[in-house]
């Protein structure tokens, strides 16, 4: 009898993540989320014509807002529904962007080939951690800045998560994704390809008209969320729902009777060696 632990098969873990988040429509809730792409590309501050790629780019609020600064923006997302709201985002803005559907385990371009790499609440679902770490270090340019917004494991998403990871669990043998809001996860990740590392703890508000607004706007376009539904059924879904508003009432900083929950998240400017 043999103690071998079992590989992990994240070729069928990623299919699955993939069918997940295609669910609902990300964009409604990733709309909550401009300011925070908004904030790293300014921290990141890439020069007019410097090469930018969005890594798992979702509806491209990161990539945009490296357009708008004249820099050449490739995006990359694996699920084609949110690349073609990014296309037309891009389109309205008269604004050129290279968007691709594309896993950031993966990804179609040569070696060395960006200035700035860019990823918010992206890349740090990828369930081959290490993998996705090695992409963004393999596309970025020696010196460039590898940027990243990733949730941390305390505050409210990280409760979020963990609500539905208990009534949904997910696939056993795949680190937390919160690991990628750490110092001790970031320099496991980026090991002897890291120069420099900044790191700064940031606090936005996700702004609903009220706990319920929020509960529906994630039940119905959130992609693990619509999942995690799913997975309790019709007899489970009024404790889930029950759990999920009582989160927000401890994180809702709001004294009007709307929602603004308190999130807090990691910003980290990854230098490749």
């Amino acid at each position: 009898m043999s103690g071998t632990t079992p590989a992990v098969d994240f070729g069928a873990i990623t299919a699955r993540q993939q069918e997940t988040w295609a669910k609902g429509d990300f964009h409604e809730v990733a709309r909550q989320v401009i300011g925070v792409s908004d904030l790293l590309v300014t921290t990141l501050d890439p020069r007019p014509g410097q090469r930018v790629l969005d890594v798992a780019c979702g509806s491209g609020n990161a990539a945009l807002a490296a357009a708008r600064r004249y820099c050449e923006v490739s995006g990359i997302d694996y699920v084609p529904a949110l690349i073609e709201r990014a296309k037309l985002r891009a389109a309205a803005e008269n604004t050129p962007i290279d968007f691709r559907v594309a896993d950031a385990q993966a990804l179609p371009y040569p070696d060395a080939t960006f200035d700035v790499v860019t990823s918010v609440f992206g890349v740090m679902f990828a369930p081959d951690q290490a993998k996705a770490a090695a992409e963004l270090v393999r596309v970025t340019k020696p010196g460039g800045k590898i940027g990243l917004s990733c949730w941390m494991p305390e505050g409210m998403v990280a409760e979020f998560f963990a609500v539905q990871s208990r009534l949904a669990p997910p696939p056993p043998g795949v680190p937390p994704s919160s690991r990628w809001g750490t110092e001790q996860g970031l320099r496991e990740l980026f090991g002897s390809a890291l120069r420099d590392l900044k790191m700064q703890r940031r606090t936005f508000h996700q702004q609903f008209l009220s706990s319920q607004h929020a509960l529906e706007v994630f039940r119905k376009y959130f992609g693990p969320t619509v999942r995690a539904y799913e997975v309790v059924g019709a007899a489970g879904e009024a404790e889930l729902s029950a759990e999920l508003l009582k989160l927000y009432a401890r994180y809702n900083r709001a004294k009007d009777g709307t929602f603004a929950g308190e999130a807090v998240y990691l910003e980290s400017i990854v230098t490749r060696a």
